[in-house]
């Protein structure tokens, strides 16, 4: 055995004196897979690193307590200070208003979140103004009026210029600078507008901050250096356990972005390893190719006694020394790149990030390439090795024996390996196997359509219509004779084209959802913080205005659900975004109009036993929450523990008023609340029916249904690109192994070429012959495409999104039109030699 594989060895090496031809697709489709994969975890790392080194950094300090609806108690501010360096607890205040200029009928309003500040803020790192000048002087008097900061964006959007005046509420702030950047502001989470950095204490004539109003206090800590996170943690949850803080430290200070970091990530590995996948089609061809290349020498090997082990230790020798190279050049390419993009990434990316060489990044990629290239290898390298001398020598390689059962079972067993593989690197289990299931599921599927497209060709080009029509007819002929690249053409365009036809269907329903029915039936205006003394006034204003055409209120208070049946909400509902933060809470007496008991009963009317809360039912589904269950909300450091007696249909897309849970109005009984309305009004009158509300009542705030649907269609197509672009790239891989079948079959369209000529064809009737073969492979690969991604897109619109499906002709068109010219290009690139062979020559080196 040891003799054998070291004349294997021999032979391969010297095989390989002879340079890369035939092996240049091999190494393209491995090298672009493992670049893309390395890159990834590259930026992963990179990402991650820097989370770790800025975390205070970004948090405001080493760690936050952020409460809803109230300041700090005397009790809660004490230990703050026991527990920090001396000056180390700062105050920060958080809600959203109407920043105004102007008066009267000019006056221009705008949504902005504000940030209240104290003298201690920033504790770590520095805000940046323009012009640039310290904190103190940003908020310093002018003219009897406090300074403020304000986002480029918005100072925009009202017209102001630095040294202007602009309110919030009753208080009028001059513009000192542009906010450009804050050190904190990375961990701030979802705003509902650009941001107003003003003084806390200028806040206090504002009129903003009534009972009730909605309002978020967080408490930013510098703690000595020896201090253990942990115990200061649970000292503050054991001496504070019903107040309804949120604690959060350095060492996760920003989770929410984490969690999108890695899903992201895992989510390009997964379309890279999709990319290696069709690479994989292209490294399996290129090796049957090169096993046609060495005919000759296999069949004198095998005359001169060389059994199948030895044939097959030579090839597999010789493709896993070009597939250490292949992953080499792969691992330089991915870390070279990020590296050379470190500055732009930096800027561009909205969290600090640490660019540096990454050994388990690379790894990973490494470990992916090698299973995959060797995947694809070892069916070829082991039919290769199977066929006997005198089929080799009458040109037999693709027909006769198989691999054989060792190579399929090892093929599997591979296979396996490089799933479990993905399923521990990426750390979402169900995800990589579902995705890898779903390539694999993919390539069996296309390899079908391939062969019965293939068969369907073959039949087509028997029919009698097709007489007469002689180029129609060679194309079929040759998309179904069995050395035809109809395979290679589905399989290098199918993953890549379903892709790209699945996001073109998702986009174009949920623009057609977004941007056709969501407006006919959402309110214009989104109305917050109206105190309970103007709600009656409030709503007899709107109802006298003629272009109102409907207003919805509701009580309106926010709680955290801390427990679900005793045990802590999130043991039980895990990472659901029912139990991360605050939610809305509302009480009602009798049921709502237009709501719909789904199970369980209402609460009579005057209920005044224990608290009662409906549910929603989609969201208790979820969770696991059935009748009778009791969870526990804590508003405003109270616990309210109410049992689920109904389940409700809430149906959030509509814009208008829902909330998850609804409690009888004993159970929030002198909780201080503001209300909340939704005002459906004329398009035409939107703009007087804010300024009429905002005139009268400042510290009501408006949120524009139409703003919020403009940025969820920038978000979606964000996504979309984002998407489309990582789709892209598995059809860049794809075009490869489309030349690289060109370039495989260029060979037997020389000689079909010459016998055509012989026959009388002209150069015209041959390159027509040729590019209608492309044309019908192109667009049946598409075709196919099409239906799976309209197939793929039906499905998450109707089991994820919930939103009704359509075809959307457009994107088809252009997916259909994209793969006809893709295989046209490819099959371009090698036509020269075809058009330009001379028949004699040809026939007579075939003779």
């Amino acid at each position: 055995m040891k003799g054998s594989t070291a004349l294997a060895l021999r032979l391969a090496l010297r095989e390989m004196r002879g340079g890369l031809r035939g092996f240049r697709v091999f190494l393209i489709c491995l090298v672009l897979g493992v670049a893309a994969i390395s890159a990834v975890g590259m930026l992963r790392q990179a990402i991650s690193a820097g989370l770790d080194r800025e975390g205070a950094v970004m948090l405001g300090g080493d760690a936050r307590l952020k409460y809803t609806y109230r300041y700090a108690t005397e009790a809660e501010r004490a230990f703050m200070e026991r527990v920090a360096q001396p000056g180390g607890v700062s105050e920060i205040l958080d809600f959203r208003s109407m920043a105004v200029r102007g008066e009267g009928e000019t006056a221009e309003h705008a949504l902005t979140q504000v940030k209240g500040v104290d003298g201690a803020w920033p504790l770590l790192g520095a805000a940046e103004f323009e012009p640039a000048m310290p904190v103190a002087e940003v908020f310093a008097p002018r003219d009897g009026l406090p300074g403020a900061a304000m986002d480029r964006v918005l100072a925009d959007r009202l017209g102001l210029i630095v040294g202007e005046t602009f309110r919030l509420g009753v208080q009028s702030f001059h513009l000192s600078a542009i906010l450009v950047s804050e050190p904190d502001n990375v961990t701030g989470g979802f705003g509902f507008g650009p941001r107003t950095l003003v003084k806390s204490a200028d806040l206090a004539e504002a009129g903003l901050l009534g009972p009730g109003t909605l309002f978020e206090t967080e408490y930013r800590l510098r703690l000595p250096a020896e201090a253990d996170l942990n115990a200061v943690k649970a000292e503050a949850e054991a001496a504070f356990p019903e107040s309804g803080l949120r604690w959060q430290d350095r060492r996760r200070a920003a989770p929410g972005i984490e969690r999108f970091v890695e899903r992201m990530a895992s989510f390009l590995v997964l379309v890279g390893l999709a990319g290696l996948a069709v690479g994989g089609v292209g490294i399996s061809s290129a090796v049957r190719a090169w096993a046609e290349s060495k005919t000759a020498t296999i069949a004198t090997l095998k005359t001169l006694g060389a059994g199948q082990g030895l044939i097959f230790r030579m090839g597999l020798l010789q493709i896993g020394l070009l597939t250490l190279l292949g992953i080499a050049l792969g691992l330089v390419l991915g870390t070279v790149l990020p590296l050379l993009a470190a500055p732009l990434l930096s800027r561009l990316l909205p969290v600090p990030a640490v660019f540096e060489i990454s050994g388990p990044a690379l790894a990973e990629a490494a470990f992916y390439g090698a299973l995959t290239a060797l995947i694809f290898t070892l069916w070829p390298l082991a039919r290769m090795a199977r066929i006997r001398a005198a089929s080799l020598y009458r040109d037999g390689l693709g027909r006769g024996a198989g691999p054989g059962m060792a190579a399929a079972l090892m093929v599997a067993l591979l296979s396996l390996v490089l799933l479990g593989g993905a399923v521990l690197f990426s750390g979402m289990p169900a995800i990589t196997l579902a995705a890898g299931g779903g390539i694999a599921l993919s390539l069996g599927v296309l390899l079908l359509v391939a062969a019965a497209l293939r068969r369907l060709a073959g039949w087509l080009a028997r029919r009698p219509l097709l007489r007469g029509r002689v180029a129609l007819r060679m194309a079929l002929s040759s998309m179904g004779g069995p050395g035809g690249e109809l395979r290679a053409v589905v399989l290098a365009l199918g993953l890549g084209l379903t892709v790209l036809s699945a996001v073109g269907q998702i986009d174009a329903n949920l623009r057609r959802a977004i941007g056709d029915e969501l407006p006919e039936r959402a309110p214009s205006y989104f109305f917050v913080d109206i105190q309970n003394d103007q709600i009656g006034a409030f709503l007899a204003h709107l109802e006298a205005d003629a272009a109102v055409r409907d207003v919805e209120t509701a009580p309106m208070l926010r709680g955290v659900l801390s427990k679900i049946n005793g045990r802590p909400a999130k043991e039980v509902a895990g990472e659901h975004w029912v139990a991360r933060g605050d939610r809305g809470l509302t009480y009602a007496d009798a049921l709502p109009e237009g709501t719909r008991i789904t199970a369980g009963r209402w609460w009579e009317a005057g209920h005044s036993g224990p608290p009662e809360v409906s549910f929603a039912q989609k969201e208790a589904d979820e969770i696991g929450l059935k009748l009778g269950d009791k969870v526990t909300v804590t508003v405003l450091g109270r616990g309210i523990e109410a049992e689920i007696t109904s389940f409700r249909e809430v149906d959030f897309r509509t814009g208008g008023i829902g909330f998850v849970m609804m409690l009888s109005p004993d159970a929030l009984a002198g909780a201080p609340h503001t209300h909340i309305a939704t005002v459906y009004s004329t398009p035409e009158e939107e703009g007087r029916v804010l300024r009429e509300i905002a005139q009268k009542w400042p510290n009501i705030t408006a949120i524009p249904i139409r703003d919020a649907v403009a940025t969820a269609s920038e978000a979606l197509s964000a996504l979309a690109t984002a998407t489309s672009a990582a789709a892209l790239a598995t059809l860049l891989t794809g075009f490869v192994v489309l030349v690289g079948a060109s370039a495989a079959g260029e060979r037997a369209r020389v000689y079909e070429a010459a016998v055509l000529k012989v026959l009388g064809a002209s150069r015209a009737s041959v390159l027509a012959g040729f590019a209608l073969r492309s044309a019908l492979a192109g667009a049946a690969a598409a075709a196919v495409a099409v239906l799976a991604g309209s197939v793929a897109s039906w499905a998450v619109m109707r089991f994820v999104m919930e939103l009704p499906w359509r075809f959307a002709a457009l994107p088809a068109a252009l997916i259909i039109s994209g793969g006809v010219l893709v295989v046209l290009i490819a099959g371009a690139v090698f036509l020269w030699r075809p058009l330009a062979a001379r028949p004699a020559s040809v026939l007579r080196a075939r003779d």
